[in-house]
């Protein structure tokens, strides 16, 4: 113990008296990482085995101090061998991660049509409006940067422009495809009865079901925007970044739309990044034909 006291003052002594500026960078680069594991691990299974590695390396931090040389040896085995075994298990976490470094800010559908655009946020808020006030469950997903493409090829594949009637037609009870996820694309519906990827959060309330978790799910690994209804209690929510914010009214439905899909003027450079979309589109196409 007098050999640990001693370690632990000479280590304060070092970080009062030797530290420079370089070493204050370093450890607030180390805080940071550390802080987004931890962001990332939150309330999920593997946020438990990450505290459980961080366990063992205390322990044998403290058993190489006090002698305990079988311990020591054994939780050292653990930590050497168990690199491999950690990055399985957060493959999920460091796959997000690397998404997020990936894909910068936040994506802005721009359309050059401000009436199309004032018409896509009516149709859509009125719509789930009209599908909370019957309690008919519904989900639709809002591509972002990250692509859905594996989502939507486990769908029906429309490629239909924005219609309120159509995605009300779509979640209608006892037909083919209310069951799944609409996924939406720039202005286009691209596919419906969509399967999603369920959280993981185990901290989700019982009330709160299969579609909801569905929503969360494709959040936690993508930075889409999902907007459900619930059947049982026709509440709206918004799913993104893996938080659910429940209880929208038709302003915030406007907002949230409105945030996604805002009107800017023709230039040059809009003309040629809609026309990369269009031949993204058709190259699509014919590989599926």
């Amino acid at each position: 113990m007098k050999q640990l006291s001693i370690s632990i003052e000479t280590f304060f002594w070092n970080l009062v008296n030797r530290i420079q500026i370089k070493d204050l960078v370093d450890i607030l680069i180390i805080a940071f990482l550390m802080y987004r594991i931890f962001r990332l691990t939150h309330q999920t299974r593997a946020g438990q085995v990450f505290k459980g590695y961080l366990l063992l390396i205390l322990i044998s931090w403290f058993s190489g101090y006090l002698g305990f040389q079988a311990l020591n040896w054994l939780v050292g085995s653990i930590l050497n061998n168990g690199a491999i075994v950690l990055l399985i298990l957060f493959q999920p976490e460091l796959r997000r991660a690397l998404e997020q470094i990936g894909r910068g800010a936040n994506v802005t559908h721009l359309t050059e049509n401000k009436d199309e655009a004032d018409r896509i946020v009516f149709e859509v808020s009125q719509t789930l409006l009209g599908l909370s006030r019957r309690r008919v469950g519904a989900l639709i997903v809002f591509e972002q940067k990250s692509g859905l493409q594996d989502f939507i090829d486990t769908g029906t594949l429309l490629e239909s422009r924005i219609s309120g009637p159509l995605i009300a037609n779509i979640f209608e009870p006892n037909t083919p495809l209310h069951d799944g996820a609409v996924i939406i694309r720039d202005e286009r519906i691209v596919a419906a009865g969509c399967v999603l990827s369920l959280s993981e959060n185990s901290s989700l309330g019982r009330e709160l079901g299969t579609r909801h978790r569905a929503g969360l799910g494709v959040t936690e690994a993508t930075d889409a925007i999902v907007l459900i209804v619930s059947e049982e209690t026709g509440i709206i929510s918004m799913a993104q970044f893996g938080r659910l914010t429940r209880h929208l009214d038709a302003d915030s439905l406007n907002r949230i739309l409105s945030g996604m899909y805002k009107h800017e003027k023709i230039t040059l450079k809009k003309v040629f990044n809609s026309l990369k979309k269009y031949l993204r589109r058709k190259a699509v196409t014919r590989d599926e034909q």
